[in-house]
């Protein structure tokens, strides 16, 4: 198994948003997280890039601890795509895709649409093509585990599926794909599993096919998780 989390819980300022989290991802997996805002999604990318400390349970990466900030984790091949897309607005495309573990070549060879923008500064492209800038520049680097929060946030339904589309395709070249999404159904039908969370636990796990069959998936996915839950 390539990534365990066992028992894990983590929050902010002493408040739990996560508790005793189970689960786990293996080489050439797209593993959907899904939930109502507040589930704390976000807040499990967090802390297995690095950027929250658990409080409690432990976190497997190859079979030893995980330790280490998010820098040191990406050298041990584990990339993080935040909700806000990982873009630097002030570089141009290519000045970001060179900031990368990959080649630009590979970079571009992952989303030729970005060519005739490699002169544009990042905070000029559109959501979709920052998306893309993104993720071109994760997976040129081909990470043995991607972390990635909400890919579709504000995109058209075209970009998502092709997005969507080169995170298969990563996942069948080895990568591992952990990745936050609110439109279950598309992400669903690219998972090979899925774990709906609510309140900050896992409340349902099971096959991208198995989850996109059941109705209350999309409705735990998309209602909200209550008065006073912290946001993730």
């Amino acid at each position: 198994m390539l990534l365990t989390v066992e028992g894990t819980s983590a929050g902010y300022s002493g408040v739990d948003v996560i508790r005793e989290l189970d689960l786990h991802i293996d080489k050439g997996e797209v593993v959907a997280l899904l939930g109502p805002n507040g589930a704390g999604k976000t807040t499990t990318l967090l802390a297995l890039a690095g950027v929250l400390a658990p409080t409690s349970g432990r976190i497997l990466y190859r079979g030893a601890p995980l330790r280490g900030a998010l820098h040191q984790r990406a050298r041990q091949g584990i990339s993080y795509i935040s909700e806000q897309g990982s873009v630097f607005s002030r570089l141009t495309t290519l000045a970001n895709l060179r900031l990368g573990p990959g080649s630009v070549t590979d970079a571009l060879a992952l989303f030729p649409e970005l060519e005739p923008l490699l002169k544009r500064r990042g905070g000029l492209l559109s959501g979709g093509e920052q998306r893309m800038l993104a993720l071109a520049r994760s997976l040129a680097g081909k990470p043995d585990l991607l972390l990635v929060d909400e890919l579709s946030l504000g995109l058209a339904p075209l970009i998502v599926t092709r997005l969507l589309e080169r995170l298969r395709a990563a996942a069948d070249a080895g990568t591992a794909v952990l990745i936050v999404e609110q439109h279950a159904s598309q992400v669903l039908s690219v998972s090979d599993r899925g774990y709906v969370l609510s309140r900050g636990r896992l409340s349902m796990s099971g096959t991208g096919a198995e989850l996109l069959a059941s109705s209350s998936v999309l409705r735990q996915a998309y209602l909200g998780a209550g008065a006073g839950q912290p946001a993730g």
